[in-house]
């Protein structure tokens, strides 16, 4: 697969390193020619350099590992190479004490797809620091990382799975790219809990078979909808 990369970051770095073991062509592209050309020669592999047009162009997949607030303003000046791509979302919309920037209004994925009508936008690789996605692979207590992965393109879905796959972790459905802005916020909570509080967040949710109680307790046609 054929795959472009909008920023230079500790996020290209470390998702496009697992894609470039899996034999995937990467053309990485920054605003700073220096800035690709070294995270080019890093991950080797026949990986180069480009701007940030070339990239947005040479890719079948496009991720877009921007700054919230960066990345609609690049995905704009694009917006024609980007037009029938797979556009791959991974960025957080949090702001200073934790707090959701897009509450209110439209998710950061969403905002990337207004900014780039003509691309395929997916949601993706956003719950967790740039650190785990190092890790060869994220397994934990021999058990894949799950991805959620949200978005409204059958095949575009495909591609983003495939990638989920090959960073060695396990693509889960998210639903919808309305429901991107879920993953936003999830995100968000995790993060507070995980800095803030010092929080285990895996200790917030009971395993998937107690997910409606004990099945001992459940009683016929119980819907565990929390109600009296």
């Amino acid at each position: 697969m054929r795959i472009g990369v909008l920023g230079t970051g500790n996020m290209a770095d470390a998702l496009t390193a697992h894609w470039v073991r899996a034999g995937h062509e990467v053309t990485v592209g920054g605003r700073d020619p220096r800035a690709a050309e070294r995270l080019a020669a890093r991950l080797g592999g026949g990986a180069r350099p480009a701007g940030l047009r070339a990239a947005a162009g040479s890719g079948e997949v496009v991720l877009a590992a921007l700054p919230y607030g960066a990345g609609a303003e690049v995905v704009r000046e694009l917006r024609g190479p980007l037009d029938g791509r797979v556009l791959l979302d991974c960025s957080n919309p949090v702001g200073p004490g934790f707090r959701l920037l897009t509450e209110g209004g439209p998710s950061a994925a969403r905002r990337l797809a207004e900014a780039a009508p003509g691309a395929r936008v997916v949601k993706a690789f956003n719950l967790c620091h740039e650190d785990v996605w190092r890790m060869r692979p994220p397994v934990f207590e021999g058990s894949p990382l799950a991805v959620p992965v949200c978005g409204d393109d059958p095949a575009a879905l495909a591609r983003v799975h495939e990638l989920v796959v090959d960073t060695g972790c396990a693509p889960v459905s998210g639903g919808g790219l309305d429901r991107a802005g879920l993953l936003e916020a999830t995100a968000t909570l995790f993060i507070g809990l995980w800095v803030g509080e010092g929080a285990d967040v895996r200790s917030i949710a009971p395993p998937l078979a107690y997910a409606s109680g004990p099945v001992g307790d459940r009683a016929p046609g119980a819907g565990g909808t929390g109600r009296p």
